[in-house]
């Protein structure tokens, strides 16, 4: 059954649940795009899948999910013997990915998120960027990098010495930040840290997602 992924692959959220997908090794899927310029994503039709009217929402089958975190762990536990063990291999290994799950989206999301609609997508809404909130939330972003930066001296990943959905999960904003906003010096400037992104962005999931996004 193919499931339907109503979003739009430029969109970090929506590159997320793809990613996921393709280190799944899951190819019955099919991106629907969403029109936010028109407002798709504010219409009865829409709010009837996606009651906050953002992206993405998936349709699988019986199922509709929204939050692209919820999905992509949806995914990880649907398709857990094929592809990539993005959970790794034991209960103490999936607390680990959930710990790191956890401090993406409440440590590290809100500064580079800021910061990145800020340096980003203000600019495609036609608003002007407000430096004092890009430096502030750097700054934020910065002094969390720096815990990274101590974890990853003794780790190649995030939960260990396996890539998994923690790892991937931080890789759309990344992406935006550095090669989008140009804005990379958080990063590139934190030896370990740096060579985590360098090694997580040259997978060849990713490699396809930028494709997908290329072409949107």
């Amino acid at each position: 059954m193919t499931i339907i992924i109503h979003g739009l692959a430029a969109s970090t959220c929506t590159s997320r649940v793809v990613a996921t997908l393709i280190e799944k090794e899951v190819v019955d899927y099919v991106i629907e795009p969403v029109d936010l310029v028109s407002g798709a994503h504010k219409k009865p039709e829409y709010l009837a899948l996606q009651p906050f009217g953002v992206i993405p929402v998936i349709q699988d089958g019986d199922l509709t999910l929204f939050e692209s975190r919820a999905i992509a762990r949806y995914i990880c536990d649907k398709y857990a013997n094929q592809g990539t063990a993005l959970y790794g291999s034991s209960l103490t290994d999936r607390a680990k990915v959930e710990q790191w799950l956890e401090v993406e989206s409440q440590n590290f999301h809100l500064p580079i998120g800021t910061a990145v609609f800020e340096l980003v997508f203000k600019g495609y809404r036609g608003l002007t960027t407000d430096d004092s909130v890009v430096e502030a939330n750097l700054s934020k972003l910065s002094s969390v990098l720096d815990i990274y930066e101590v974890h990853l001296s003794k780790n190649k990943y995030l939960a260990g010495d396996f890539f998994s959905l923690a790892d991937l999960s931080h890789l759309p904003y990344l992406h935006y930040l550095i090669h989008v906003a140009k804005k990379g010096d958080v990063v590139t400037s934190k030896k370990h840290v740096n060579a985590w992104w360098e090694d997580i962005s040259s997978r060849p999931s990713w490699k396809k997602v930028l494709e997908l996004m290329a072409g949107n």
